[in-house]
């Protein structure tokens, strides 16, 4: 049965995050696996073409396996682990179930929500929309040019390699003495760890500024949650933005299907319909094409 309320509609949607989100920590059980490599990297990005002088900055990690690696936001791991040791649930006296979060839990904020998977031939991009992750896969980029310049960039001797990749110009400084071909964000295929990249127009810069010694990582797992990539839903890039775009353009329907009437809500949500476009007008995102 509906249920009929007069509310935030911020409250409900993070409601409904919450319960995605615990329905994801439950549904599997996680198999470990073992961690050879832990790196981290700072993004400086500009992400607003109406703010060109702010430059965001966000941490990410880079978790490499036997085969495979995995890049996502730190902001975003941290938010995983507080909302899965702060989840507490309480039964109605409908019979019903109120999932929340412990009083004074503060909850990690990031603009970057997902995962990618970087193996020898695939990248594959993973991301919550709506209540399910959808997932799409890509060819490794293949199209390095390798260039024969060096240089030192936090005591690690680097060379250079450029590539145009969906409408930016990027320069990478790889280090051949880390034998990893793996990087930031879907940049990999390098015949070593990519250490910094960044575009042409330094509208984003990842640059490694933190790597765990070899020696600290015996014994330790991968500790990124399955659920941020298991039975995720198949689609295609293209598909994936359309679905995200119909997703944040439609707030009503969210809540609407969580079986919520809003009575004297719906002048909110147009106006942050209404803000949620303006913003996107001037987004300047790490793919334009």
């Amino acid at each position: 049965m509906a249920k009929t309320l007069s509310m935030n509609y911020n409250k409900k949607l993070f409601q409904l995050s919450l319960l995605f989100f615990s329905v994801l920590c439950y549904s599997q059980s996680d198999k470990k696996e073992a961690l050879h490599g832990n790196f981290t990297y700072l993004l400086k990005a500009k992400l607003n073409t109406q703010t060109p002088d702010y430059i965001h900055e966000e941490f990410f990690s880079l978790h490499i396996g036997e085969n495979r690696a995995f890049f996502a936001s730190s902001q975003s791991l941290k938010k995983d682990t507080v909302m899965a040791n702060s989840l507490v649930s309480a039964k109605n006296t409908d019979g019903s179930i109120t999932i929340s979060l412990k009083n004074g839990t503060s909850v990690p904020k990031t603009k970057f929500p997902y995962t990618i998977i970087q193996s020898n031939e695939k990248v594959q991009y993973f991301q919550p929309v709506g209540m399910a992750v959808l997932t799409y896969k890509e060819n490794i980029i293949e199209n390095w040019k390798l260039i024969d310049e060096t240089k030192v960039i936090n005591t690690i001797s680097c060379k250079k390699a450029t590539v145009a990749y969906k409408g930016r110009n990027w320069i990478a400084w790889y280090a051949a003495e880390i034998p990893l071909p793996y990087g930031p964000y879907k940049f990999s295929g390098l015949p070593g760890l990519i250490i910094k990249i960044a575009d042409d127009k330094n509208e984003y810069d990842f640059e490694l500024v933190k790597s765990v010694p070899t020696s600290e990582l015996e014994g330790k797992s991968i500790n990124i949650k399955k659920t941020r990539y298991m039975e995720a839903v198949e689609t295609t890039q293209p598909k994936f933005q359309k679905a995200l775009k119909a997703n944040n353009e439609n707030i009503a329907a969210v809540l609407a299907s969580s079986g919520t009437t809003i009575l004297d809500g719906q002048e909110k949500i147009n106006q942050r319909q209404k803000e949620l476009d303006l913003n996107r007008k001037y987004l300047n995102p790490i793919e334009l094409e």
